[in-house]
């Protein structure tokens, strides 16, 4: 079995709350870590910067394109960031768990 870490950003804690117990409870997702961050970008040319919340999304690697969608539906920006990366390696028994919690 293949798993992926995805990174993803919110705009706030409510909406990374939301994002993630929605992952959890339709089981696209084994475990959502949320963590506030500061971040500077550009967006349409200006720079901002500003408060968001980054989320680190433990999954299956076969769901990931099931977890992007749904971020994107959730999601409040236009374009969000959602990047998997594959696990290379990790404890058997937590991946275990990863994979009976998950669909």
């Amino acid at each position: 079995m293949r798993y992926n870490s995805i990174y993803i950003t919110a705009n706030s804690e409510e909406e990374a709350r939301k994002i993630g117990r929605a992952l959890v409870e339709e089981r696209l997702a084994a475990c959502v870590n949320m963590f506030p961050i500061q971040s500077v970008y550009r967006w349409k040319g200006d720079i901002e910067e500003g408060p968001e919340v980054a989320m680190l999304v433990k999954t299956k690697a076969d769901l990931a394109e099931r977890v992007i969608a749904r971020v994107k539906e959730l999601h409040s920006n236009q374009v969000p960031c959602i990047v998997a990366f594959p696990i290379e390696k990790g404890y058997e028994e937590y991946l275990k768990w990863v994979e009976e919690s998950t669909k």
